[in-house]
């Protein structure tokens, strides 16, 4: 078992920033890749950013790119998205997420776009942009 438990979110004017967090506990994080999503009220829950268990490689949604971060500390077992020059199209529940077994090879788990092969979520955290 994983439990993830999520912190920050809130409200911020258009071309503000956040900073969200994801504390991992229950397995050894430093072989998880780890992902972010986010779902808009009426959408589906869609692909935001993602890591490599080292925090080496990262991956975005176009979307994003260039305004979002995602990084990690392993030490604290939590990883982050900073999220600069906010959108009010940003505005979700941003969630994150830990890629189940199907992602498994060699002793780590890669990290993908599909929410369908995220095994453990966050509880969402409320991000709501005003333009």
């Amino acid at each position: 078992q994983v439990q993830l438990v999520q912190s920050g979110g809130g409200l911020v004017q258009a071309g503000g920033s956040l900073r969200l967090s994801c504390a991992a506990s229950g397995r050894t994080f430093a072989r998880y890749a780890m992902g972010w999503f986010r779902q808009a009220p009426g959408k589906e829950r869609e692909f935001v950013a993602a890591n490599t268990w080292s925090g080496e490689d990262t991956y975005y949604a176009d979307s994003v790119k260039g305004r979002f971060t995602i990084s990690r500390d392993n030490t604290k077992n939590t990883v982050y998205l900073q999220m600069n020059s906010l959108k009010p199209e940003d505005t979700a529940v941003y969630y994150c997420a830990v890629p189940g077994f199907r992602t498994y090879y060699s002793g780590r788990y890669y990290p993908v776009s599909s929410a369908n092969e995220y095994e453990y979520w966050g509880q969402g955290t409320q991000v709501t942009v005003s333009s």
